[in-house]
């Protein structure tokens, strides 16, 4: 493993006029069902934080642990743990219902505390003197699942979001399984909401995200859990992403032969169950703006998505800039010389 610079190519521009303003690198591996990388642009090498992407494999062990049957979790309550959600409405209810079920309430969360991504629901607290709270963070499905966790297999939820909690210890332990890795091979940092990250090369990343595409190579608590979570993310789409979000779009424009996530800094992986690929992109500059087009792009190049899709998705490829007035003053586009 190579610890040296992240090195991508540039790939999606931004335009103001008929100028380009800004240029932003990707870096971006597929492996397919052989293992073998199938299409990589930049350092695939250099670890890479899988941040929120991360999430349905950290969903997947609380579910080989038994969390849904012993709590009654819902397909959209599964959907939630997998979520950086927008903080809807439907959101925080999902949420809610996890805490309730293992015996806990908003008090137990240690995401931090914040209002809703989504506008309209931030809005609507603030107007009604709500403060900011950790329910409303992102992330906190996820944080409600690895509480569920500790209880089901008896490890401290005070404690959840430390390395050493034996939640964590399973969660880490999964992951570098699915990357291919040994547990001490992963770089483990703190991601944004407090719980242990991990980087590994995106060549790493990807297999993750091919075994998550195949259910090959796995065994059967593993392959069963992996499907119960990509089932709830395809039938809750919206659950684990928001309304009108990339996420849920591309799953849906997928029509269940795909899951996908974004993590924060740029990235973004696929699972692609019936070509046996996954994928991940990585955005050098951690620009959110180029990720939809960055992964729109990279889908395209193998085969991931067809024109119907790409029709579907044309708003996330090709979105147009606006100043704060509304005007469009420019475009966000893929530099096609890229794929040439």
């Amino acid at each position: 493993m190579t610890a040296g610079v992240l090195r991508g190519v540039p790939m999606v521009e931004t335009t103001r006029g008929n100028r380009v303003e800004s240029v932003h690198e990707i870096v971006a591996c597929a492996v397919g069902r052989d293992g073998e990388v199938c299409f990589a642009l930049g350092s695939i090498d250099v670890p890479v934080f899988l941040r929120s992407a991360a999430k349905p494999m950290i969903s997947a062990v609380s579910v080989m642990a038994g969390v849904p049957a012993l709590f009654g979790l819902t397909q959209e309550e599964l959907a939630v743990m997998t979520a950086s959600h927008a903080g809807e409405p439907y959101h925080i209810a999902a949420v809610r219902s996890i805490l309730e079920k293992i015996g806990l309430d908003e008090r137990a969360l240690q995401c931090g505390s914040d209002y809703p991504y989504d506008y309209a629901s931030a809005e609507a607290l603030i107007a009604q003197g709500i403060p900011k709270s950790p329910i409303y963070h992102n992330c906190s499905g996820k944080h409600a699942g690895i509480l569920a966790l500790c209880k089901a297999i008896g490890a401290d939820p005070a404690t959840y979001m430390e390395p050493e909690n034996a939640a964590q210890q399973r969660i880490l332990a999964f992951c570098a399984k699915m990357s291919g890795m040994e547990r001490d091979g992963l770089i483990v940092a703190v991601d944004g909401c407090g719980i242990p990250v991990f980087a590994a090369p995106l060549e790493n990343s990807a297999r993750a995200y091919m075994r998550i595409a195949t259910l090959e190579g796995l065994d059967d608590d593993a392959a069963y859990a992996l499907q119960r979570v990509r089932d709830a993310m395809i039938a809750f789409p919206e659950q684990m992403s928001g309304t009108g979000e990339f996420d849920a779009a591309l799953i849906r424009a997928g029509n269940g032969v795909l899951i996908c996530k974004g993590g924060a800094e740029g990235v973004h992986a696929t699972a692609l169950f019936d070509i046996g690929v996954g994928i991940v992109i990585k955005v050098v500059d951690g620009a959110e703006r180029a990720r939809p087009a960055a992964a729109l792009a990279s889908l395209a190049a193998i085969g991931g998505i067809g024109e119907r899709q790409a029709e579907l998705l044309r708003s996330f490829a090709n979105p147009p800039v606006r100043n704060r007035a509304g005007r469009v003053v420019g475009e966000i586009r893929v530099c096609q010389a890229v794929f040439r």
